[in-house]
């Protein structure tokens, strides 16, 4: 029997193939390029046409589909609420995608895409055996997948995990409301919003970030600046580790995890700060639980919200 994994992000969406042992057999991506409410709905049910079609076995080989979303998902409802697609306040994903299987013998299970990332390294990854791990996805925001003594957490709202909101710094500032503070200062979009602010408040002039337009600017040319040197891209990184750091230990103080693992597109170019993450760590967690815990890159990278999903139809199929 085989599964199907769907990862959907801000710009994309991910569909693949797998097996029951974890085996990947096919993966495709489609862009979202604008699509709305419905229209991302239909795109998903296209990616699911088409993995039916190259398996050559068809429908009644499939045993379950997970869903992977950025966003809340009601446990009681399956609906979902994903900021980054126009229309899906309350979007009701997973009654769509039964109904138009239409096979009672499909489980489909929909997650937030923290879950999701924590299942896959679980099952594939880099929390391989462990009980007690957390996966943090640094990217256009940040969110943490919980997994303590075997299970994931998720909360009176489904809501675990929004560690972008995490206060880590005194006074409180406006600019933190949206997103906040660890979001604002260590974020993909939070370290392209300090650049943006240090140059257009004159502060660095030599900075060759200067060199694009200011709001064109995104984290990898900081990163970029950060590799030549660059005094402005230092500090702003500089200031990224800090609050990594201190938001780990949060982490490690409160849960006491076997791994902390990191993970999204900013993990990716800052793999290169997790033994001064790490450092930055051990000075303000509790001792013990810190002396305890390992700090590794996602092994999955980008396809940890694919494995997850699958994992997360794995579950809930009856082959498990």
């Amino acid at each position: 029997m085989k599964l199907i994994g769907i990862d959907l992000g801000g710009t994309k969406v991910t569909g693949a193939m797998f097996d029951s042992n974890g085996s990947l057999l096919y993966k495709t991506t489609r862009l979202i390029e604008g699509r709305k409410g419905l229209e991302v709905g239909s795109l998903m049910k296209n990616i699911i046409d088409f993995l039916i079609k190259v398996h050559s076995e068809g429908i009644d080989a499939i045993a379950a589909i997970g869903i992977c979303v950025p966003g809340i998902v009601n446990s009681k409802t399956g609906k979902v609420w994903a900021p980054n697609i126009s229309g899906w306040e309350e979007y009701a994903l997973q009654q769509e995608i039964e109904e138009y299987i239409n096979q009672p013998h499909i489980k489909v299970s929909v997650d937030n895409d923290r879950t999701c990332y924590i299942l896959g390294e679980v099952w594939k990854g880099a929390a391989q055996g462990c009980d007690n791990a957390i996966f943090v996805a640094v990217g256009t925001g940040i969110g943490a997948g919980i997994l303590i003594d075997g299970r994931i957490l998720h909360g009176l709202g489904d809501i675990v995990g929004a560690a972008g909101w995490m206060a880590l710094e005194t006074p409180y500032s406006e600019e933190y409301k949206a997103c906040g503070y660890f979001e604002t200062l260590a974020s993909g979009n939070g370290i392209a919003k300090q650049a943006k602010k240090m140059i257009q408040n004159g502060v660095f002039q030599k900075s060759i970030m200067n060199q694009k337009p200011t709001d064109s600017l995104t984290a990898y040319d900081v990163f970029a600046a950060y590799e030549q040197g660059d005094d402005l891209a230092t500090q702003i990184l500089d200031k990224a580790v800090q609050v990594w750091g201190m938001g780990a230990a949060n982490l490690v103080s409160l849960f006491n995890p076997e791994k902390i693992i990191w993970g999204g597109g900013v993990f990716g170019p800052a793999k290169q700060f997790i033994e001064r993450i790490y450092d930055e760590a051990y000075k303000w967690a509790q001792p013990i639980s810190i002396a305890q815990v390992k700090f590794e890159a996602s092994k999955l990278s980008s396809d940890a919200g694919l494995f997850g999903a699958a994992y997360l139809a794995l579950s809930s199929s009856k082959i498990q």
